[in-house]
């Protein structure tokens, strides 16, 4: 699926108050699904059952996953919110990323390198 048509396709669940004038929401939202997938890594070290990606058991990755998934939405609608393409997005950030690379950069500080 694309970004952008998964942007247009979530945003008839985008359900809160003032959507289309309300970016604080999918903000806060976004920081709260992040902050579960950070937690789900957590608790894989934790519980000493996983260091590696392969020693995490089928089901914790679609946890993990589903998490992932509300990270997503909530930056499909912040990005809807201010009225951008995620589609945009996602190729600006690739190309930063691949100018960084072809650099040498991109291990390195700071926004602007």
């Amino acid at each position: 699926m694309e970004f952008g048509e998964y942007q247009k396709k979530s945003r008839v669940t985008a359900l809160y108050n003032d959507a289309g004038k309300n970016f604080i929401y999918p903000t806060l939202g976004l920081a709260g699904e992040t902050g579960e997938v950070v937690e789900k890594i957590k608790k894989l070290i934790r519980d000493g059952s996983a260091y590696e990606p392969a020693q995490v058991s089928k089901e914790k990755k679609t946890e993990i996953a589903k998490e992932m998934g509300d990270v997503v939405w909530y930056l499909a609608q912040l990005a809807t919110e201010f009225e951008l393409s995620f589609d945009d997005i996602a190729a600006q950030n690739l190309e930063k990323l691949m100018s960084r690379l072809d650099r040498g950069v991109i291990g390195g500080d700071g926004d602007n390198r």
